[in-house]
């Protein structure tokens, strides 16, 4: 993993992405060049259409992470074929528009062609050979863990081990630590640093369940100024998961760990960034949000609102009325009762199960964004009463307060929709990781990958 604007990115992913890139910008320029030669025109030297394919490889890039061709355990299936092409799709039609609106940058129908078929042939063979490389045990990333028990157990059982990591052992550093199974652990019958060059180690892991029990501190430090990473176990469910386990979380590492603050610079940039993209995403959606609000008063027959207004809970604990389309009946919670949204809800009405799943009924908050009440990424916004409850029973809840709430955000992408304190705890340890790694870089990844969640109904009720 490689961190980059403060979010954790898979090192293997990453490069790929940049060959994809790079064959997607060789795949306009040949598909161009092999279109002159064939209708016998005069070649044009390749420096004047480097504009264009930037934009192209750029454009295909953006649309195979917006469909999840660059999420974590990634096999070649025949999912993974409709996800590539959606994202010709995608990209094809960004094409189009970018023709329309600068007519200088426009290549012929038989130049585009040539380049897409070009780029089809470069993604399909680079992920036939990535997913062999990946999937091979010598590619993998070797992890050492210090400790045996409860802590090292979650390196063994709850942390994702399918993105090129593999967890070589563990080391008991107290007789007490008996949780992880006895062919798991590694006897140090040398020198920490002799076992780790021996095992071909390459990060660290300190996760004793008490580090004031014959903690091996000088060799770990000889590790550590030796070359090898190494990382306490909230660090690396960090890296490794994009979370912050709450069971393990002391304000300790939030005082002394890099994060959770967004300078000054950075909030009005993504001020910026969040006015300009609601004001698109409005005038585009204008057409679609008109058809949403038809549909709704012809299902209600005229005798229901068709937005939908409530209070909840934004930037530093202060509320705010966010709009939604109206997606369940008019007397949802005529007790007065509040309630979260359960799978197969009686109160959603025809109409709002299909804008809730499509997150249609979202498009409203959009006007929220572009007052500054919310942001386009952020935690989700709960009621009041909610957070009050959660509060109570999930520490360190009030800390996704820190930033706005959002039309989407991390923890929407990586976890399902919550109806339970459960659900809510599991969420905010993705919201943590967001609060703390907060960046317009991770806003453009949240904001991508979130064309993958409507484009498959991932989470919605």
């Amino acid at each position: 993993m490689i961190r980059l604007f403060g979010h954790y990115v898979s090192k293997t992913f990453l490069m790929l992405g940049i060959i994809e890139f790079l064959v997607s910008a060789i795949s306009l320029v040949a598909g161009h060049h092999l279109r002159i030669i064939t209708e016998s025109w005069e070649i044009t030297p390749i420096y004047s259409i480097w504009f264009t394919a930037t934009i192209y490889a750029a454009l295909m890039t953006a649309s195979m992470l917006s469909v999840g061709l660059y999420q974590r355990g990634a096999t070649f299936t025949s999912g993974m074929l409709v996800r590539i092409g959606l994202a010709f799709v995608f990209a094809s039609m960004a094409m189009s528009l970018l023709f329309y609106g600068f007519p200088d940058l426009f290549l012929g129908r038989g130049s585009m062609a040539y380049t897409m078929l070009f780029t089809l042939v470069g993604v399909l063979v680079l992920r036939s050979l990535f997913v062999r490389l990946v999937d091979s045990e010598s590619r993998m990333r070797r992890v050492l863990v210090v400790g045996a028990g409860q802590q090292a157990e979650m390196v063994e059982h709850e942390s994702p081990q399918s993105d090129g990591v593999h967890v070589v052992g563990y080391i008991r550093v107290h007789s007490s630590e008996t949780q992880v199974p006895e062919d798991r652990l590694i006897h140090l019958d040398k020198s920490l640093i002799e076992l780790v060059h021996e095992l071909e180690v390459d990060e660290l892991v300190i996760a004793p369940d008490d580090r004031r029990l014959n903690l091996p501190v000088d060799e770990v430090l000889d590790c550590k100024m030796s070359g090898i990473m190494v990382l306490d176990l909230l660090s690396y469910f960090e890296k490794e998961a994009s979370r912050i386990k709450l069971n393990i979380l002391h304000p300790s590492w939030i005082f002394f760990s890099q994060g959770f603050q967004l300078g000054s610079a950075a909030a009005y940039g993504k001020r910026i960034f969040d006015a300009l993209v609601s004001s698109a995403m409005l005038v585009v959606a204008a057409p679609l949000m008109l058809l949403v609000a038809v549909a709704i008063f012809i299902e209600s027959r005229g005798r229901g609102s068709v937005l939908f207004h409530q209070t909840r809970v934004g930037l530093d604990g202060k509320t705010f009325r966010v709009h939604k389309f109206r997606s369940m009946r008019m007397d949802a919670e005529s007790d007065g009762v509040a309630r979260w949204a359960q799978k197969n809800d009686s109160r959603i009405t025809k109409v709002g199960a299909f804008i809730r799943k499509t997150r249609l009924d979202e498009l409203p908050q959009l006007f929220n964004v572009l007052v500054g009440e919310m942001s386009i990424v952020g935690p989700r916004p709960e009621r009041p009463e909610f957070v009050e409850q959660l509060t109570e029973e999930i520490p360190f809840y009030n800390e996704r307060h820190r930033v706005k709430p959002g039309l989407t955000g991390w923890a929407q992408l990586c976890y399902e929709y919550g109806a339970t304190t459960e659900d809510a705890r599991n969420k905010l340890e993705f919201d943590l990781y967001y609060v703390k790694n907060a960046s317009l870089f991770l806003d453009l990844i949240v904001l991508l990958e979130t064309v993958e969640v409507v484009l498959w109904g991932k989470g919605a009720r």
